[in-house]
């Protein structure tokens, strides 16, 4: 499994399932091996012929990104094989997001109801809601005014509200949201909506000029339902690999508690929260 060797056999395999017609080279007759020629695959490149023999020999020698961006055209790799190509020549693949925009898979909204009554929802990038479950609405007290939830945290009454430690959780959201602007650097959205929420909340400019972060994925959240009572969460988030930036938050009642009991007194008798 040396890397070296999975990179000589990738780029082998990929050079193997072109023709001269697919990169538009002329085809000068029969071959005695399928696919691209090595001087052909480093002309498309732009790179030397004995330099690509060895990058593909899987020897040791410097690689730009540059160069494995014009390897992977020259290769026809898509955006899974590029980044499959940086993590074995030893660099960081670049980000897959691309300002996606987009509705949310039906499988992905047929999850979130398979998850009832265990409130789950989607953000994407920016932390929007892009979907949301009925038990999710219930449980935070989200309306269809709540859009995103950052915004929702400083500034809905009834949001932050059901937060039962919403002060000891402030610093830790926005080191998060912090952390995903990082990852999007060209991405303005952020900065727009850093000052929006800025402009209406002293409490997320001072976190934010705090410049703390962190990317913890997992936690608990203590939740004070106007009906229910007290609920206590464990929330997982994940990625969306199909919907670049975008994230499925996920809770499941603690174990050590009698959240899920209340849960399903909702789900019984559910209550108006709108």
């Amino acid at each position: 499994m040396d890397p070296r060797d999975q990179l000589r056999d990738f780029l082998r395999t990929r050079r193997a399932r072109l023709t001269p017609a697919d990169v538009g080279l002329p085809d000068v007759g029969p071959r005695r091996t399928p696919g691209l020629r090595r001087e052909e695959v480093a002309t498309l490149a732009g790179v030397g012929v004995s330099w690509y023999t060895w990058l593909e020999q899987g020897r040791d020698i410097k690689v730009s990104a540059q160069v494995l961006d014009a390897i992977g055209d020259a290769l026809r790799l898509d955006a899974h094989e590029q980044a499959y190509m940086y993590r074995l020549a030893g660099l960081n693949p670049p980000s897959v997001y691309n300002g996606y925009v987009g509705r949310v898979d039906p499988e992905l909204h047929r999850l979130l109801e398979g998850w009832q009554p265990r409130p789950a929802y989607i953000l994407d990038q920016h932390w929007n809601l892009a979907a949301v479950n009925s038990m999710a609405r219930t449980v935070f007290g989200l309306t269809d005014r709540d859009h995103n939830c950052l915004v929702a945290f400083f500034t809905s009454s009834r949001y932050r509200a059901a937060f039962t430690r919403w002060e000891a959780a402030a610093p830790d959201i926005v080191a998060r949201f912090r952390a995903d602007a990082a990852k999007h650097p060209g991405d303005s959205g952020f900065q727009r909506l850093v000052t929006q929420l800025s402009s209406v909340s002293t409490e997320f400019a001072r976190l934010w000029a705090e410049h703390d972060v962190t990317e913890t994925a997992q936690g608990r959240k203590f939740i004070t339902h106007p009906h229910a009572g007290e609920l206590v969460f464990e929330y997982t988030r994940l990625p969306l690999p199909d919907h670049p930036g975008y994230y499925i938050v996920l809770h499941n009642p603690a174990p050590d508690t009698d959240t899920m009991a209340r849960l399903d007194a909702l789900t019984v008798e559910p209550r108006r929260t709108g």
